[in-house]
């Protein structure tokens, strides 16, 4: 009887790996009425460090516009190393594509909310992201 490798999921380190802010229409766009307009572009990348470990990269681009001005935008490129350790491959590559990115998120959002505000714009406050069904999407979108 062979023995499974123990299952190991674990945080090594979170970091910002990038982050951008521009605000081209400053000072200007500060004398316009602030009805925001939101968008959001999401992706998430990884790569094999080692054997077990793994650089999770969630990159949140923010557009935020007002009266069909840009106000601002900000990208950010979240990373995380984690420890992935004794899991089939379906499991790693759910691991990979959707519970790293739900815990990198917050992270971003805290620091786009923080950027944002020093710039001396509200914080956008970004909605939390089904990463789950993103990651089943882009799967079905693979195999097509």
């Amino acid at each position: 009887m062979s023995e499974q490798p123990a299952q190991n999921f674990s945080i090594a380190r979170i970091f910002t790996k990038d982050l951008s802010l521009e605000s081209p229409k400053a000072p200007q766009i500060f004398e316009k009425k602030w009805n925001p307009k939101l968008n959001l572009d999401v992706d998430v990348t990884h790569v094999a460090v080692s054997d077990t470990l793994y650089e999770v990269v969630l990159r949140l681009g923010v557009t935020v516009k007002t009266e069909d001005e840009t106000a601002f935008l900000v990208e950010i490129q979240q990373a995380g190393v984690f420890v992935i350790q004794g899991f089939d491959e379906p499991t790693k590559d759910h691991i990979l594509g959707a519970m790293c990115p739900n815990i990198l998120f917050p992270y971003a959002r805290e620091t786009i909310d923080a950027l944002a505000v020093k710039a001396t714009f509200p914080a956008p406050m970004l909605a939390p992201i089904n990463f789950e069904a993103l990651h089943e999407q882009r799967k079905q979108q693979a195999t097509n």
